[in-house]
């Protein structure tokens, strides 16, 4: 019977042996070369009726290809097979437990694989590593800094156009293997309250490493959801030539459909920045969480949430705050921060009662909407905030409430965050809202996103009047 170990190694050599080249090579060599990599590893790792997975060496490879690839053609096929990859050969994963007993509350057990190929080298230690005999020496692995440079390179768009969709799909990966580590750990997590799970997850070591420039990077991030369309000019009426510096021996066939996909990678990249800020969202959740039960340590708490970072952003330019909730898509995180926002702006009674304690209604929407309830307090709303942003916030913030009335799985958020008013009153505390900041903004003109809302509120409290 064949050694596993030997058939990895005469699988690595003979794939890698098509990188393997000395002397002077033209670019289309070097493209065909790689590409021919690429479906060399696909075919005996997905396609083989044995497959096997690749070998740390070979992982890099193709990471390296997408990283430093020559033509859109290189960097969406190492793209998909390093995401097909981890489909297939996932690095954690939850196992439906054998002994499910009744003290168990139906826990999956969470199944780790150390040893496994990782793009992140965010480790402080690799004594696992170099015990299994494996090489973690790689260039093309990023640690917090090269993360958060890769999101600054996006946001700042310096590059030529092959590089900028490199850039893209690279992070669009990045972000798929953090979710897909964090996601199973967080399952098991909610069944558990073992907090080391999430502590040993990739995202909560990549943000929690003092290397990073946290506020750059959510800066950057909320840079790139503002701006989602930065580039689409540019790209959409490039003719290329400015690739023929970088591989001018290539065929222009490799680079022919640059300017139709980069529309859909611009969009999936921005989605995939918002799935990494809703992503850390969660972990400041779950870690405020463990904190109260008293599962954390003090090394835990190691920096501001990402929602005070991102009111911070917004407050501080206030330009960002329509294109940023324009774009920016969860109703749940969106409504969060809604509130929050609102929260610096109005003012709480200095002193509470028993019974306010309990409610805390003024940090709900109709809560918000009972201080548009009458000229007197939405004017002391206007001398800190301005006509336009309250409009802004308070139409944003109805789109969220419909959003997630339609799901009963939201009921118990809605009730937390909405109050327990019903739609009619939601909507005819709206209308009176914008009544009242007419009466004190005569100059006051409603976006077209603001007059839908409006007009909206309004039919939906005389439909169920």
């Amino acid at each position: 019977m064949d050694d596993p170990r030997t058939n990895s190694q005469r699988l690595e050599g003979n794939t890698l042996a098509i990188l393997d080249f000395s002397g002077i090579r033209e670019a289309r060599d070097i493209h065909d070369d790689r590409l021919s990599f690429l479906e060399a590893v696909r075919a005996v790792s997905l396609a083989s009726i044995s497959p096997s997975p690749p070998t740390w060496k070979m992982f890099d490879a193709i990471l390296q290809i997408l990283r430093d690839g020559l033509s859109l053609e290189l960097a969406v096929a190492s793209f998909q097979l390093l995401t097909d990859l981890d489909k297939r050969y996932p690095r954690v994963y939850v196992r439906e437990s054998d002994n499910l007993g009744t003290n168990s509350g139906g826990a999956g057990e969470l199944v780790v694989n150390k040893e496994a190929w990782s793009p992140f080298t965010v480790r402080s230690g690799n004594s696992h590593f170099e015990a299994s005999g494996i090489c973690r020496d790689s260039k093309s692995l990023l640690d917090s800094v090269s993360f958060s440079f890769l999101v600054e390179e996006i946001a700042v768009g310096r590059h030529s156009a092959i590089k900028t969709v490199q850039n893209m799909l690279l992070f669009q990966y990045l972000v798929r293997a953090l979710e897909a580590d964090f996601l199973p750990r967080h399952t098991v997590y909610k069944e558990t309250l073992n907090w080391v799970f999430l502590r040993e997850s990739l995202l909560s070591q990549l943000v929690a490493s003092r290397k990073m420039n946290y506020k750059s990077l959510v800066h950057n991030c909320m840079s790139v959801v503002s701006t989602r369309f930065f580039h689409e000019a540019k790209i959409c009426h490039t003719d290329l030539k400015d690739q023929e510096s970088i591989s001018g021996d290539l065929p222009q066939s490799c680079n022919v459909g640059l300017p139709f996909a980069f529309p859909e990678i611009q969009r999936k990249a921005c989605d995939a920045v918002q799935k990494i800020l809703i992503l850390i969202m969660e972990l400041d959740v779950i870690r405020k969480e463990a904190e109260k039960l008293g599962l954390t340590s003090r090394s835990d708490s190691f920096r501001a949430t990402i929602l005070d970072t991102i009111l911070d952003e917004l407050t501080y330019n206030k330009d960002q705050l329509s294109p940023f909730l324009e774009v920016f898509e969860d109703p749940k995180w969106k409504l969060e921060i809604i509130l929050l926002y609102f929260g610096k702006y109005y003012s709480r009674p200095s002193t509470r009662t028993r019974r306010s304690n309990s409610s805390p209604n003024d940090e709900t929407f109709q809560g918000i909407l009972n201080c548009f309830s009458n000229p007197t307090t939405t004017g002391g709303i206007l001398r800190k905030m301005a006509s336009e942003v309250a409009c802004l916030l308070l139409a944003q913030a109805f789109k969220c409430y419909l959003s997630l009335q339609r799901d009963q799985k939201n009921a118990a958020f809605v009730t937390e965050k909405i109050g327990g008013s019903t739609l009619p009153e939601i909507c005819n505390s709206l209308v009176t809202a914008f009544k009242n900041l007419r009466k004190l903004d005569h100059d006051l003109e409603l976006t077209s996103f603001e007059k839908q809302a409006l007009t909206t509120a309004a039919a939906l409290a005389s439909m169920k009047s």
